[in-house]
């Protein structure tokens, strides 16, 4: 079963819903080992982090040295955990990410504080749609799945929430008018479901080019939910190395359920899923993308 989240929407639920700076965290799947190194990725904006306002050379070079090289990152960070990484106050960081948020709304990446409803329809025709391989299930989606929304897949085990994010991994990286994004997939792996054959066996059965489809998937294996939030932490930094319009995170809460068992933990864990949730759902507006979550039930 599914559920769709769009940006707006800030609340967690259980339902069907509508620092490890190191990024070879995430791995690309190479189909042979004479594979040359792809060039590196263009960025998303051309937009520096010297064209923040109240960043100086001094606070720039801080920030480089925290691994933070783009104002992407500070426009979906908090400003508690902005002030830990660069050690400084709490004020200072919510400044720098009300500058950066401006700076963004200026660049019109982001809406302004208030918008007439036709520009908010603008921004909607800006949203992208991604086929999930089943036609039934593209239909109950009304064109497939979107961009700028978190879309979650629940159910019990061997339902085939994994099935789905494999088709998806073959059906996105394919070109719009094929009804895929034409981009990069990432897929976080907490529960190690992936199987890069898996994906080559969909692609070749619908007749698509299974290496490329498989040099577009870039595959993070995750040990631990701390290992988890620090890489959603970083994903805007992923997002944009890998060129990815789609994220699939299978599953999103297996991890958290093993490690905070009991009521005593209950607070915690909502805490922290729910920080991890809003993060993905700003994620996917600023950078008009798709992501999947699935989660047993």
């Amino acid at each position: 079963m599914l559920d769709r989240k769009a940006p707006s929407d800030s609340n967690a639920k259980d339902n069907v819903r509508t620092e490890n700076d190191d990024a070879s965290s995430i791995t690309p799947i190479n189909s042979t080992d004479t594979e040359s190194e792809a060039s590196p990725p263009l960025p998303i904006l051309d937009l520096k982090i010297q064209d923040i306002e109240g960043i100086g050379p001094t606070t720039a070079r801080k920030l480089k040295e925290a691994g933070i090289i783009s104002p992407m990152y500070l426009a979906v960070a908090t400003a508690e955990e902005f002030a830990e990484r660069i050690n400084t106050s709490k004020e200072s960081a919510a400044s720098f990410i009300i500058s950066t948020q401006k700076l963004l709304r200026d660049s019109n990446v982001l809406e302004k504080e208030f918008v007439t409803a036709e520009a908010a329809l603008e921004k909607r025709k800006s949203m992208h749609q991604c086929s999930t391989g089943s036609k039934a299930l593209d239909e109950l989606l009304l064109g497939g799945i979107e961009t700028q929304a978190v879309t979650e897949f629940y159910g019990g085990f061997g339902s085939g929430k994994s099935q789905i994010c494999h088709t998806l991994c073959a059906t996105a990286a394919q070109p719009a008018g094929s009804g895929g994004l034409d981009g990069g997939i990432i897929y976080i792996d907490t529960e190690g479901t992936f199987r890069p054959e898996r994906v080559e066996q969909i692609a070749k059965a619908r007749g698509l080019d299974h290496i490329q489809v498989l040099r577009s998937v870039s595959v993070c294996k995750i040990y631990n939910s701390s290992h988890l939030e620090l890489i959603i932490k970083d994903l805007g930094r992923y997002v944009n190395e890998f060129k990815a319009k789609l994220v699939i995170i299978d599953s999103i809460i297996s991890l958290h359920r093993a490690e905070f068992a009991g009521r005593g933990t209950l607070a915690d864990r909502q805490q922290r899923l729910n920080s991890m949730l809003h993060r993905l759902v700003r994620l996917a507006e600023i950078f008009n993308i798709a992501i999947i979550i699935t989660n047993q039930v």
